[in-house]
């Protein structure tokens, strides 16, 4: 009865460990597929250079920790003039995801949300560009 209760102990903790491993399995591959390279062009009412400040200070305070991002960054248009440079910008945001699922959850996040709310006013055009990207293999 002992070497039973022995057994049926051990395929039990197999069948945890087995149901923890594809688990895991099925995390992992949800979060493959491409990154989602998600680039936001803000020209503002007010572009002061105050104005251009507190929202590059806000980008970075209320979405650089939202969860689901490989990379983040945010700053204010370069001195690079060239003629194929688009430089009808003030502010620019650039955040890879490590997948779709991730922006979409991004976008309904409440720093998103509140940040939008926040700054929405002082928008003058806004526009955003998505693509799907990946690095040399």
């Amino acid at each position: 009865m002992n070497r039973f209760l022995t057994t049926v102990a051990i395929l039990g903790a197999a069948c945890l460990a087995l149901s923890f491993l594809s688990a895991r399995a099925a995390e992992k591959a949800a979060e493959k597929g491409p990154l989602l390279a998600h680039n936001v062009f803000f020209s503002l009412k007010d572009n002061s250079e105050a104005a251009k400040k507190v929202l590059v200070e806000d980008s970075h305070k209320y979405l650089a920790p939202i969860p689901g991002t490989v990379f983040y960054a945010a700053g204010t248009l370069s001195d690079v003039d060239r003629p194929v440079n688009d430089r009808d910008y003030d502010v620019a945001l650039h955040v890879v995801f490590k997948n779709k699922d991730a922006l979409q959850k991004y976008l309904v996040h409440p720093k998103h949300l509140e940040y939008v709310k926040k700054h929405k006013p002082n928008w003058k055009k806004v526009r955003v560009f998505d693509s799907c990207v990946s690095g040399p293999k």
